[in-house]
């Protein structure tokens, strides 16, 4: 338990925790604001409609309730449901059919990443009943050797290979009429300089290199470096697999309209489909768990980019080789989605998915051209 969350539950009375528990669990199933009368019928201790009026009314005053208009009922706050994550929330195992059916569609994946991935998104999509989003892994795979040859009028080809095997072209601009001799000289400034680095290391030291050394180079095979360099990793590579490095695959958004019951949330639906569109921002937010141990929950308005639609997003990180973060996977639905289910289902799909990378990872299909 958080320990914040564990000092506001202790504040709180044993009654006022089983009402509040009540309200939030008749909420994440029904969607709807729970009244006095109908949580004295829930609850396992007897207690009138006037005392539970009481108690509500003080849990709004601590800002975990809310009283929608119209109604006697209450909802609870996205602070609420913090709190209620946090602290109250009993997370058990994932269940054995579950299991097995997440590492039924796995394996029924083809053998590149991008099938990998976008199989197990799909699933954990199909059995979360939520949009499901995965982060693609990070190039940080040791350089060996890089090549530019030309490619035709105004191109060039730009090849790199990793140690593990991996192999990377891609299309570059070059200028009209660049002579073979300035291929060479760029290919050689560039192998003299990146291998055994990664490819963000290689970036930096070559940017820096060009900087302060750049009389050293004439200017046609400098921009010819500049211009490599930056390409890789850049939308549209094609090593891995055909995965795009620091990509989003999203799938199952059509799940989201599974549950719409009124014009509200038919709004919020289509503000969450905009934001799912700039897919940029949700890397970013993604970019958030890689430095975390576990599962990490957002919930509304705690994260920017989703707080007009209302939605929470549950990501984990996955491990790739040595146990280095690589990415991270997850779901994002309404913030009324069944944590206690969710919260293990991505755990499991993220572990399950960090020992099947390196299947897929040692066995990439060379491309050449």
């Amino acid at each position: 338990m958080d320990p914040q969350a564990s000092g506001a539950v202790s504040g709180l009375s044993e009654r006022a925790r089983d009402i509040f528990r009540a309200i939030v669990d008749s909420y994440l199933e029904h969607g709807e604001p729970v009244g006095s009368r109908t949580l004295s019928q829930r609850l396992a201790s007897p207690l009138s409609a006037a005392t539970i009026r009481n108690v509500m009314a003080d849990l709004e005053d601590m800002g975990l309730l809310s009283a929608p208009h119209l109604s006697a009922g209450r909802l609870p706050t996205e602070l609420g449901l913090r709190l209620f994550v946090d602290g109250l929330l009993q997370v058990g195992e994932l269940g054995e059919t579950e299991r097995r059916e997440i590492e039924t569609r796995m394996a029924g994946t083809g053998r590149s990443l991008e099938d990998l991935l976008t199989g197990t998104i799909t699933a954990l999509s199909g059995l979360s009943h939520c949009a499901g989003l995965v982060a693609t892994p990070r190039l940080d795979h040791k350089l060996k050797h890089v090549e530019l040859v030309a490619a035709g009028q105004g191109q060039a080809l730009a090849v790199m290979v990793t140690e593990d095997g991996a192999v990377e072209n891609r299309l570059i601009d070059a200028p009209i009429g660049l002579p073979v001799s300035a291929l060479i000289e760029a290919s050689n400034y560039l192998n003299a300089r990146i291998r055994g680095l990664t490819l963000s290391e290689a970036r930096v030291r070559v940017r820096q290199e060009l900087a302060a050394r750049r009389s050293e180079l004439d200017v046609l095979t400098a921009r010819l470096v500049e211009t490599g360099i930056a390409s890789w990793g850049s939308p549209g590579s094609n090593i891995h697999g055909g995965a795009e490095p620091r990509a989003l695959i999203v799938r199952g958004q059509a799940r989201l309209l599974d549950d719409v019951t009124a014009n509200e949330d038919l709004e919020r639906i289509r503000l969450l489909f905009d934001d799912l569109e700039r897919k940029e921002g949700v890397l970013n937010l993604l970019d958030l768990v890689e430095g975390a141990e576990g599962v990490r929950i957002f919930i509304g308005s705690e994260s920017k980019l989703f707080s007009l639609s209302g939605s929470s997003v549950v990501v984990s990180p996955y491990r790739g080789e040595g146990g280095r973060i690589v990415g991270a996977i997850g779901v994002i639905g309404p913030t009324r989605i069944n944590y206690a289910r969710i919260i293990p289902m991505v755990d499991y799909t993220a572990r399950l998915l960090g020992r099947a990378l390196p299947a897929v990872s040692g066995g990439l299909a060379k491309k050449d051209g």
